[in-house]
């Protein structure tokens, strides 16, 4: 199926894909912003999820501004691929996890889950990760802490995309 993405997509999209406006009604302000109705906007965003133009729409945890000042990466070996679906799901769990990936294992890098743990300093986050392996089982795992943020930002898709001829929306 091809997708026709017009002017105005394009246009909604843009302001979509950067934070939300902290205000009470940020739909409102990308509509006015742009000049259209607030209910477009928001008709526009359920219309892209439908036709599954994003994966998802939600918030980006700035852990270090929350407080969170200690970030650790747990990486987990689990060597049989039919656990790693459960073990995952109970590693993500976690209310200190704020997301998790399975990645492909290497003869020299055995890991094949990574979680992300959030503490107030390294030894509650490995404390943290010492109490999921033993809820979990799991007996091959460490924790790689982050020793500077070089970047952390979205895609921004929209920013030079070129524009179709406007009034075919």
């Amino acid at each position: 199926m091809k997708k026709e993405i017009t002017a105005y997509d394009v246009r909604i999209m843009a302001e979509l894909q950067r934070s939300l406006p902290m205000t009470k009604n940020p739909f409102k302000s990308i509509a006015d912003k742009l000049g259209i109705a607030e209910e477009d906007v928001i008709a526009k965003t359920r219309e892209y999820a439908g036709k599954k133009y994003y994966r998802r729409f939600g918030a980006t945890l700035r852990h270090q501004k929350a407080g969170f000042t200690a970030n650790g990466m747990g990486v987990w070996s689990v060597p049989d691929a039919a656990d790693r679906q459960r073990l995952g799901e109970l590693l993500s769990n976690r209310p200190e996890v704020s997301h998790a990936y399975e990645r492909p294992s290497f003869e020299d890098w055995p890991f094949h889950l990574f979680t992300m743990i959030h503490g107030e300093s390294e030894d509650e986050v490995k404390q943290i990760a010492k109490r999921m392996a033993e809820e979990t089982g799991i007996k091959d795992y460490d924790v790689l802490f982050s020793t500077r943020e070089f970047k952390k930002t979205s895609m921004m898709y929209f920013d030079h995309w070129p524009l179709p001829e406007e009034g075919k929306n």
